[in-house]
């Protein structure tokens, strides 16, 4: 059975406005000018910086972007967050920890966009599908 005429292009603008999204709620996971209070258990943290950075690499391949770019700027991004939060947020410190949490998302976002499940739901995005 055949997607309905149409179905490819409205999934990848939900997957683009998906990414839109999580890069928004990336930059304010990030660069808030204020400590984000207590934490669940000690290094929470460390899954918050994961997650901010697993989803728009998961996103941004999915919606066919291309993968050098989403995967680059993303791990500039994790480098370049931790010296803005060290040198120009008062209330923020820059973790080495945080930057291999934001790494690791950025990897662990590649891999699930390789999925054969996911990729299949990508595909029918009409985006085109890299071949990294």
């Amino acid at each position: 059975m055949s997607a309905p005429a149409g179905h490819g292009p409205v999934v990848r603008r939900a997957l683009l406005g998906a990414l839109g999204g999580a890069v928004v709620l990336q930059l304010v996971v990030l660069y808030l000018p204020r400590d984000p209070g207590p934490l669940p258990f000690p290094q929470a943290d460390k899954l918050v910086h994961l997650g901010v950075f697993l989803l728009p690499a998961a996103l941004g391949l999915l919606a066919g972007l291309p993968a050098r770019w989403v995967l680059g700027l993303l791990a500039g991004h994790a480098v370049l967050s931790e010296v803005v939060q060290a040198l120009v947020l008062p209330a923020r410190s820059g973790d080495p920890l945080d930057t291999i949490a934001d790494l690791l998302g950025v990897a662990l976002g590649a891999l699930l966009a390789r999925l054969p499940w996911v990729r299949r739901a990508g595909r029918r995005s009409g985006a085109p599908v890299s071949r990294w």
